[in-house]
């Protein structure tokens, strides 16, 4: 019977390690996720420094056709779009890092809360397990001596 009881003690031992892994492997995803934004906002970036270079070629092309037309003003009122949208892109992406940071720190708060619970919940049920063992193994010799 200890057999038994050897072998279902094992099986929850493994099913608790395997729950911290699983634990650990999501905050590494959720972290993965996270530094992925740093990335999305330098694609960002880039896309609108190529369509701001794309616009002045277009204006150069433009004026090497019509080179009698003034596009100054033009090349102003665009560099101040770009420059406006770039602003605003840097405000947007400075509240995403934020809420990020946030959802991260929050996530593992969380994770490392249930991990805890996990934690209790499985030392709760050896202790169970063990008396219940216990208990058997008192009832086998009870039954063994009653022969």
């Amino acid at each position: 019977m200890t057999t038994a009881f050897d072998f279902q003690r094992s099986m929850i031992e493994q099913t608790h390690q395997m729950t911290h892994e699983t634990i650990e492997a999501q905050k590494t995803a959720v972290n993965a996720m996270a530094d992925s934004v740093a990335t999305l906002e330098q694609v960002a970036d880039q896309n609108v420094e190529l369509s701001h270079e794309a616009v002045h070629a277009y204006l150069d092309a433009i004026e090497q056709v019509v080179p009698e037309a003034e596009f100054g003003d033009v090349r102003e009122l665009v560099d101040d779009g770009y420059e406006s949208a770039a602003e605003f892109q840097d405000e947007t992406w400075t509240a995403v890092h934020e809420a990020v940071e946030e959802g991260v720190q929050n996530f593992e708060t969380a994770a490392d809360n249930y991990g805890e619970m996990v934690d209790s919940s499985f030392d709760t049920y050896l202790q169970a397990h063990e008396q219940v063992e216990a208990s058997a193994e008192e009832f086998e010799e009870i039954d063994v001596s009653a022969d």
